[in-house]
């Protein structure tokens, strides 16, 4: 930034170069967040805050804030050349000044909003932004990050754990876990249960609690509810110290219309599109962004940038890509415009998509972009020169919709909707998959996974460790939303901790749990459950059609050449004795996995450890093992080294 010789803080002084202005006009300033908001400068030998905001159809723009009365008329801001950016250098601000833009808008109106650019705020419902500096927050994770730049996440173990910050634990009903305490307590806890990742739901602030961070108000900033960006920082260091990956939900597809936020942010359709057929979200009743307006796409994308920048977050998984996608989305015929060529796909959506994860997987080596898309919309995962969007990874909504359906059925009746279950591997190769059971799942009157499974309560935590055992072996990377691995009977609430009672000893809500643990920690062991996710080398079916017994059997093959795991599914709660199975390599195969043992709450029934192939052909391969399968159970074998 530059500054002429005129008076400090006067509408005349320039603080923005042409260089600077053009290329945030036209929409290339990709570090927004270096430039725009409230940036410490020193301007004259005087040390304060240079505040700037895009707003190119105010009439007038002035800061007031804790340090000038609120006085609109203290703080006249600039016109920074014809860019629509308007600035001031206000001296002697520091950090933890309160501060708006007090706007003149288009109409003629005068509104206070908030900085959209701004890093930290008030506690809702306060709103004010807050003078903070994240450019010189404290690290140590320069090995992870360096490791990370290194790692093919294609081809690396991953196991994540979705995590509400506000109610995954209390202090009391009323008080949540701060970022500092969740930077011992989730990381101990997460470190114990294996998982290699955590999933934040959105933590960019947000007004009403209730939204879970889905209706984002301060797109920069992580929610004050929890601490200063300081200490959510803090947080992501203490998670990469113990090995664990950070990944944010990421909400560009929509913002809500809070009147001190980002709608109708100068008067005009700024941010949003203008026409509501295309700036109006039927479903939330939220703005829709403007995805062909330059300055629109450069702060979404600067944005998706701060975080890896700044908080040193490992990926980003973007929420309710497929109602960025049509234009059609949720609307009925005459409620939607078509784009160009006639079609319902949203092509500057589009556009912008395959911008950001461009942009963050280049500059970002290692990070993952991961896409929440319903729909059979192609090439989500693959990179844009092949048609695709872009995104490292996208969630298998088919699989998971169709293992719960699944297994909701009475066990008697399995056989009659095997299909569903084997229907995953008929697609699998077309994207690359995170396999979720998220909180989606345990909201809105569905109750939760426990409240899913079908039976007594024995065979309702049988069938769950059943879904989690299948999950962990099927191919494609693994996410689980909090709660579910301790098999928790009530649908969640964000106003309420997880039930860790019930998690006590000798439950069986605490076999889930070291069901769970022991998963995770197998499976990150075991190449052959996460090199080849994505190849078909790593997966071979045994048997796929035995719908009477209701038994699956497959193999896992490592890409590296390690150990193959042979994984037998028992869906009913009949015992199956001597089941044969066949295998392509004879020798001794261990048992190494077994759902139904006791320390989870099973039966133990088992194999005795082992089990000795022999030459008899079976499922078109040579040799076979004869085993025994437990009720509702999952038993992995593999073949012990030579």
């Amino acid at each position: 930034m530059q500054s002429s010789n005129g008076k400090l803080g006067q509408a005349e002084t320039q603080l923005f170069s042409e260089s600077e202005l053009h290329l945030i006009g036209e929409g290339n300033e990709l570090q927004l967040y270096n430039k725009l908001g409230a940036q410490f400068h020193e301007v004259n030998g005087n040390h304060g805050v240079v505040f700037s905001v895009w707003a190119p159809n105010a009439q007038r723009v002035s800061v007031t804030g804790d340090f000038n009365g609120w006085n609109p008329a203290a703080h006249p801001m600039s016109p920074q050349g014809d860019s629509g950016v308007w600035a001031v250098f206000i001296p002697n601000v520091g950090q933890g000044a309160h501060y708006k833009f007090h706007l003149v808008n288009a109409l003629g109106q005068a509104v206070e909003k908030t900085d959209p650019i701004g890093r930290f705020f008030e506690q809702a419902p306060k709103n004010a932004a807050i003078v903070w500096d994240t450019a010189h927050l404290k690290w140590t994770d320069e090995l992870w990050l360096a490791a990370r730049a290194e790692r093919n996440p294609l081809e690396s173990p991953m196991s994540i754990y979705e995590v509400h910050l506000g109610s995954w634990r209390k202090h009391n009903d009323a008080e949540s876990f701060s970022y500092r305490d969740l930077a011992t307590e989730l990381v101990d806890y997460v470190t114990q249960m294996g998982f290699t990742h955590v999933e934040f739901l959105p933590v960019a602030e947000h007004a009403y609690y209730p939204s879970w961070g889905y209706q984002v108000t301060g797109f920069f900033a992580p929610t004050s509810r929890y601490g200063t960006p300081d200490d959510f920082a803090a947080l992501v260091d203490a998670l990469h110290a113990a090995g664990i990956g950070v990944i944010l939900d990421w909400v560009p597809a929509h913002f809500p219309k809070d009147d001190y936020a980002l709608a109708r942010f100068d008067g005009t359709a700024l941010y949003e599109h203008y026409d509501p057929r295309r700036g109006e979200h039927p479903d939330w009743g939220t703005h829709i962004f403007n995805y062909g307006r330059d300055e629109v796409r450069n702060f979404l994308t600067a944005n998706a940038l701060y975080w890896c920048d700044r908080f040193h977050v490992d990926g980003l998984r973007v929420d309710a890509v497929a109602s960025m996608l049509y234009l059609d989305y949720s609307r009925e015929e005459g409620q939607w415009i078509p784009n160009e060529h006639g079609g319902r796909e949203n092509l500057e959506a589009i556009g912008f998509l395959q911008h950001v994860n461009h942009h963050v997987l280049t500059r970002h080596p290692g990070t993952v972009m991961i896409a929440e898309e319903s729909t059979s919309w192609p090439k989500v995962s693959r990179p844009p020169g092949d048609g695709g969007l872009g995104f490292s990874f996208k969630w298998n909504m088919g699989w998971m919709h169709d293992n719960l359906s699944f297994l909701a059925q009475d066990p008697v009746n399995r056989k009659w909707h095997f299909d569903k279950t084997t229907f995953g591997m008929l697609y699998h190769y077309g994207e690359n998959f995170v396999l979720p059971l998220s909180h989606d799942e345990v909201v809105h009157l569905k109750g939760s996974l426990l409240g899913k499974m079908p039976g007594d309560d024995w065979q309702r935590f049988a069938n769950l460790r059943l879904l989690l055992g299948y999950q962990w072996l099927f191919p494609g990377k693994k996410l689980l939303f909090m709660g579910g691995e301790i098999a928790e009977a009530g649908e969640w609430s964000e106003d309420r901790g997880l039930n860790w009672k019930a998690a006590s000893d000798g439950s069986l809500n605490q076999g889930v749990q070291n069901w769970v643990r022991d998963l995770n920690h197998f499976y990150r062991e075991q190449p052959s459950l996460w090199e080849a996710d994505f190849d078909p080398a790593g997966f071979q079916w045994v048997n796929c059609n035995d719908r009477e017994n209701s038994v699956l059997t497959f193999i896992r093959n490592a890409k590296s050449g390690g150990a193959a795991l042979l994984v037998a599914v028992n869906f009913t709660p009949v015992p199956r004795s001597d089941y044969r199975v066949g295998v392509a390599e004879g020798g001794h195969w261990e048992e190494v996995l077994n759902s139904d043992a006791a320390i989870y709450g099973g039966t133990n029934v088992g194999n005795e450890g082992c089990r000795e192939s022999v030459a008899e052909p079976s499922d078109d391969m040579a040799q076979s093992l004869k085993v025994e399968l437990p009720p509702l159970g999952v038993v992995v074998f593999r073949l012990a080294k030579r």
